[in-house]
């Protein structure tokens, strides 16, 4: 498949999950008032910071965080319910066994199937996204293919 396509491919994916497969339905918001941050300038007339210590710790923010992908309790039951019929549990074909970590980072009899932070990169994730895998039962759907996407962008970890 060409690389620009699977390039598009992936976004529109992205695209898609991101925006519900809707059109946005209300404009962004401005952040709240607690989040602005007031900038030195030539004008700001404040007095400077108070050096006294006794005075309250500062309140800091810790940025919101998408939660990591496990492979265990995300990856793996994708794996387990879509494709381990055919790559482990029947039979491997093409060497692949997606039963465990381990082995579906072995890769298959034509080498890796996953480049550890690269999904554009990575066989497994060029497959199913040209709908190639899984060729018995329904496909991925775009959710399954975007978590599998984070996962392995996030450096593919065994956790």
């Amino acid at each position: 498949m060409n690389r620009t396509l699977l390039v598009s491919l992936i976004s529109l994916t992205i695209a898609t999950i991101a925006c519900g497969g809707q059109s946005p339905q209300t404009p962004p918001q401005p952040a709240p008032a607690a989040e602005t941050a007031i900038l030195p300038s030539a004008t700001n007339t404040l007095p400077p910071p108070a050096t006294d210590t006794s005075a309250a710790p500062a309140v800091t923010e810790t940025p919101a965080q998408t939660p990591a992908v496990s492979f265990a309790n995300d990856i793996l039951p994708i794996f387990e319910a879509s494709c381990n019929k055919c790559h482990g549990v029947e039979q491997i074909k093409e060497g692949l066994d997606m039963r465990t970590y381990e082995s579906l980072m072995a890769g298959s009899f034509n080498g890796s199937v996953i480049t550890p932070g690269n999904a554009e990169d990575s066989f497994l994730v060029e497959q199913i996204v040209k709908g190639e895998m899984p060729k018995r039962g329904p496909k991925l759907t775009a959710a399954q293919i975007q978590l599998i996407i984070a996962w392995i962008n996030a450096g593919a970890l065994n956790n």
